[in-house]
C-alpha cells in the first residue's frame, strides 16, 4: 500500500471564492510494490519440515502409552487441561531442527521433551524482573538456564526453534538465542522423542514442525 498526500489550495473563479482542505489522501496498491504475505496455513509445514501436529486430531502421539486423554484438540490448537501425564511422540530423533508455537496462562508452566526427556526446554510464566535460571521460558531443565528472559506475557502466543546438531543445544525464544550451542553430555540418549511436559497446568501448542539432521 503506498499512502499519496496532495496539497489543495483556495481560488478564484469569477469572483467567487472556493476553500478546500489543506491536503486529501488517496490510497493504492502500487504494482510491483512489496505487499506483506498473509500468515502460512496453521500446521501446514514450510518446506524441509515435517508437521509432528496436523491441527486435526492425535495421530502419532501418546500419553502414558496410550491414546491421548486430557491432551484434546481444540480449533486446531493441542490443548492440554492440566491433568494427566506428558504427550509424547511416537517417532524417535536424534539431530534435528524443531519449531513450535506455544503459549501459557498465568503461573502456567510446561516444558518440551528433547530426546525422550533427557532435558527440556522449559516452559514458565516467572518473574521477568528476577535473575533467570534453569526453570525460566528460554532455558534447559535441569542444564542450563536461559541468557535473557524472552518470553511474552501469559495468554501470547511465543515461538521456539530449538536446534540439536551433534548433539550441541541451542535455542530461540521469539527470535532470541537463549540458550548458545550447550554442549550436553546425553549418556545412553543417542536419540528420543519430542514430547511436552504435563506440570499441572493448561498449556496450548501448534505449528509443530521438524527437520531432521545427518547423524
Amino acid at each position: 500500500m503506498v499512502r499519496l498526500c496532495f496539497p489543495f489550495f483556495g481560488f478564484r473563479f469569477f469572483g467567487f471564492r472556493f476553500l478546500a482542505a489543506t491536503t486529501f489522501a488517496v490510497t493504492m496498491v502500487v504494482a510491483g510494490a512489496a505487499i506483506a504475505s498473509s500468515p502460512a496455513k496453521p500446521n501446514v509445514a514450510p518446506e524441509g519440515f515435517t508437521a509432528l501436529f496436523n491441527g486435526e486430531d492425535l495421530t502419532g502421539w501418546l500419553q502414558d502409552r496410550k491414546p491421548p486423554t486430557t491432551w484434546t484438540v481444540e480449533d486446531g490448537v493441542l490443548a492440554f487441561n492440566g491433568k494427566g501425564g506428558p504427550l509424547i511422540h511416537t517417532e524417535k530423533f536424534s539431530n534435528f531442527v524443531l519449531l513450535v508455537d506455544w503459549k501459557i496462562p498465568k503461573k502456567g508452566n510446561s516444558g518440551v521433551f528433547l530426546r525422550g526427556g533427557a532435558t527440556q526446554v522449559e516452559i514458565n510464566d516467572g518473574d521477568p524482573t528476577k535473575p533467570t535460571s534453569n526453570a525460566t521460558s528460554g532455558g534447559l531443565y535441569p542444564d542450563k538456564p536461559p541468557t535473557k528472559h524472552a518470553m511474552k506475557p501469559a495468554g501470547e502466543w511465543n515461538h521456539y526453534e530449538i536446534r540439536v546438531e551433534n548433539g550441541v543445544i541451542t535455542v530461540f525464544l521469539n527470535g532470541e538465542k537463549t540458550v548458545d550451542a550447550f554442549p550436553k553430555e546425553w549418556g545412553k540418549a543417542t536419540e528420543g522423542p519430542i514430547g511436552f511436559q504435563n506440570h499441572g497446568t493448561p498449556v496450548y501448542y501448534k505449528n509443530i514442525f521438524i527437520k531432521k539432521l545427518p547423524d
